[in-house]
């Protein structure tokens, strides 16, 4: 994120592309936290070994990955033309 703001200050990006970059770090962090309460949630009612506990934390984990995905393909989008622009 913190590349992302400077990259922002740096090519003085517009507000609706700020606005965007703010909510692709939000469903980023959000889908981090999502995360973070069911592997919490799984270890305290599965403390054992079952693999319907693994694959849950399996698909929580993919749903971050899915989210940091989209934020990247979102800051490509934007910054490419910049990049491209100033080379």
């Amino acid at each position: 994120m913190a590349i992302a703001v400077a990259l922002g200050l740096y090519f003085n990006i517009t507000v609706a592309e700020w606005m965007i970059l703010v909510l692709a770090g939000g469903f980023v962090l959000c889908a981090e936290a999502v995360n973070t309460a069911i592997e919490i949630d799984i270890d305290l009612t599965s403390p054992e070994y079952h693999p319907y506990a693994r694959d849950t934390k399996d698909v929580a984990a993919g749903a971050v990955l899915v989210a940091a995905t989209t934020a990247a393909i979102c800051g490509f989008f934007i910054f490419g033309k910049y990049i491209v622009a100033a080379l």
